[in-house]
C-alpha cells in the first residue's frame, strides 16, 4: 500500500475512507483499513506493515469462543489472545520494525 494512503490509518476517519474489512486469521495478515475484524483460528506471526511510518491497527476478532492470537515468531513484539469482540490495538515503531500490542 502507498504512504498516500496513510489516512486510511488514521484513527480521525471521515466517510471517504473506506470501511473496515474481515480477513482471516493466518501466519501473515495485510490490514488495509485501520479496524480489521478477524475471524478464524489460525494465530497471526507477521503483519505487514501499510505503510511505512509509525501507525496504529485495531484487529477484532469476531468468532465466538475463539482461540486466535498473536505469535512472536513475526514482527509482533509481544503475544496476545484474542477477546471476542475486544480491540486489540497495535503501534507499529518503523526503528524496531515491530508491533506492539496494547494487552
Amino acid at each position: 500500500m502507498s504512504d498516500l494512503l496513510h489516512q486510511n490509518f488514521s484513527t480521525v476517519q471521515s466517510q471517504l475512507q473506506p470501511n473496515p474489512v474481515t480477513l482471516a486469521s493466518a501466519t501473515t495478515i495485510a490490514p488495509s483499513t485501520f479496524v480489521t475484524f478477524v475471524t478464524g483460528t489460525t494465530s497471526i506471526a507477521t503483519i505487514t506493515p501499510p505503510v511505512t511510518g509509525s501507525h496504529m491497527l485495531c484487529l477484532i476478532s469476531t468468532d465466538s469462543g475463539t482461540t486466535n492470537a498473536t505469535v512472536t515468531t513475526g514482527n509482533i513484539i509481544k503475544a496476545s489472545t484474542f477477546v471476542q469482540n475486544k480491540a486489540l490495538y497495535l503501534a507499529y515503531d518503523p526503528a524496531t520494525a515491530k508491533y506492539y500490542p496494547s494487552y
